[in-house]
């Protein structure tokens, strides 16, 4: 577990980086008032520029929640709230992808084939859908658990299931808040916290149903 521990820490400081080197910067120029006065100049295609930021949260700190809620403002909250999903679910695929081609040996190289099975044990159970569910509501760990799902070779059909019930909420609720403007917020998130997991249970007896 200890070499496990370290190969999330590494992939953590990874993510954390280029916060710390351009994070004040860049949550200075992207206010959601900056951002939606951003996408409304970029016309019809708008909708592609936000879900490509929010795709780039991968690599760059990105303020997603301000894009979603600026998606929100511009869209309403239902097409807002698919566009904000599909760029959460699309950086965690990208996520998930890249660690299963390009991450394996790195990894192996960190955590050892010791840790490498500890992880492939963890999300390979039941457990690794509940991570990929709830971490899309963490700061930093959505792009820490996806890469570590793709490093372990998460099944597929699981990851993508898990990852949409984590997505899909937080994209409509943050969507909604910027299409409202509201600025007490704090119910409508401690609520809508509660849906992965439910969200989850449905998919995965879904799953389950289908599974060989």
């Amino acid at each position: 577990m200890k070499r496990l521990l370290i190969l999330f820490m590494v992939l953590a400081a990874l993510v954390l980086i280029p916060f710390l080197i351009w994070g004040d910067e860049l949550e200075e120029q992207m206010s959601i008032e900056a951002t939606v006065a951003w996408l409304r100049s970029i016309g019809s295609w708008a909708w592609a520029a936000g879900v490509g930021l929010l795709i780039l949260d991968l690599f760059l700190p990105i303020l997603g929640t301000v894009v979603m809620s600026a998606l929100g403002l511009v869209y309403g909250w239902f097409v807002g709230g698919l566009l904000s999903a599909l760029g959460s679910i699309g950086a965690g695929l990208l996520a998930y992808g890249l660690s299963w081609k390009a991450g394996r040996c790195a990894a192996g190289w960190l955590a050892g084939e010791e840790g490498l099975a500890q992880g492939e044990r963890i999300f390979h159970a039941e457990t690794g859908g509940w991570l990929v569910a709830l971490s899309c509501w963490m700061p930093l760990l959505p792009e820490v658990i996806a890469c570590l799902a793709g490093i372990s070779r998460m099944p597929f059909r699981r990851f993508f299931l898990s990852l949409c019930a984590g997505s899909l909420p937080l994209g409509f609720v943050f969507a909604w808040i910027g299409d409202t403007g509201n600025e007490n917020p704090w119910f409508t998130l401690l609520v809508s916290a509660g849906l992965p997991p439910l969200i989850w249970l449905l998919f995965r007896q879904i799953y389950l149903r289908k599974a060989p």
